[in-house]
C-alpha cells in the first residue's frame, strides 16, 4: 500500500489532483485509515495509468470514469486502442515537424492544411469511447441484452455478412454491390444492436480494421483483407462517394 504522497512521488500527479479523483469517483483509494490517510494498492495504481494515458490522448475526466466504470472493459483491449492513438498522434506530430521544417529551409509558406487534419484521431477516438463509454448507443445494447436478445445469433449472421463482403473484395470498396452490402451492415447493426448511425459505422469500421481480434474474426470469414476492406467501403458508404 502507498500513501497518497508516495503515489504522488511516483507518478507526477499531485495530491490535490488525487483528492479531486477521489472526490468525483474516478480514482478511490483502496483504503482510508482510522486517521483520514488514503492509501493505494497496486490495482489502484494500475487504474491511475489508465487515467494518465487516456488524458495524455485529450478524453476528459467525465468519459474517462465512464470508460473505465464498464463493466465490460478490457484493460488488454483498451490499452491495444490506447497504443493506435499514440501512433496516430506520433505520425501527425511528425508530419507537422517535416511540414514546419520546409518552411523554416526553403522559407516558403506553403498554402497546405492537410497535416492539421485530425479527422483520424478524432474518429478514432469515437469508437473508443462508443465502444467503452456509457453512450445512448451503448445504453442500447444494453437494454436488449437484459430483453434476452439472441447475440450468439445475431453474430453468427453477422459473420456470414461478412463472408459475404469478402467474397467481394476484388472490386472496388465503391462498387455498387460492395455498398449495398455496407448497407445492409449498417442496417444489420441498428436491427440487432443499436441506432447505427454513420458516425458509429465509421468508427466501427476503424475497429474492423485496427483491432486486431475483431480483424482476425473478420478476415477469417471473408478472407485475408476482408476488415480492411469493409473499412474502406465504409468510408466511401458515409463520406456518400
Amino acid at each position: 500500500m502507498r500513501t497518497v504522497k508516495e503515489v504522488s512521488s511516483l507518478t507526477g500527479v499531485s495530491v490535490r489532483t488525487l483528492h479531486h479523483y477521489d472526490a468525483i469517483g474516478l480514482l478511490k483509494p483502496t483504503k482510508v485509515t482510522d486517521a483520514g490517510y488514503r492509501l493505494y494498492d497496486d490495482a489502484a495504481i494500475c487504474r491511475l495509468q489508465n487515467i494518465l494515458l487516456f488524458r495524455e490522448l485529450q478524453f476528459s475526466l467525465k468519459e474517462i470514469k465512464e470508460i473505465l466504470g464498464n463493466p465490460d472493459f478490457d484493460s488488454d483491449m483498451a490499452l491495444a486502442q490506447q497504443i493506435r492513438l499514440l501512433e496516430l498522434q506520433y505520425e501527425r506530430i511528425g508530419n507537422l515537424i517535416t511540414f514546419a521544417r520546409e518552411i523554416q529551409e526553403k522559407g516558403v509558406r506553403k498554402m497546405e492544411f492537410d497535416v492539421f487534419d485530425k479527422k483520424e484521431i478524432d474518429q478514432y477516438k469515437e469508437e473508443v469511447k462508443s465502444r467503452w463509454g456509457q453512450t445512448e448507443a451503448y445504453q442500447e445494447f444494453v437494454r436488449r441484452q437484459e430483453n434476452g436478445e439472441d447475440f450468439d445469433k445475431a453474430g453468427k449472421a453477422l459473420m456470414a455478412l461478412f463472408e459475404e463482403i469478402g467474397e467481394l473484395r476484388e472490386l472496388p470498396p465503391s462498387d455498387g454491390k460492395v455498398q449495398g452490402k455496407i448497407c445492409e451492415l449498417q442496417s444489420f447493426m441498428t436491427k440487432h444492436y443499436y441506432d447505427c448511425t454513420k458516425e458509429i459505422l465509421k468508427g466501427l469500421g476503424t475497429m474492423y480494421a485496427e483491432d486486431e481480434r475483431f480483424r482476425q474474426n473478420i478476415d477469417k470469414a471473408g478472407g485475408n483483407g476482408t476488415a480492411e476492406f469493409v473499412r474502406q467501403a465504409i468510408e466511401v458508404y458515409c463520406c456518400g462517394e
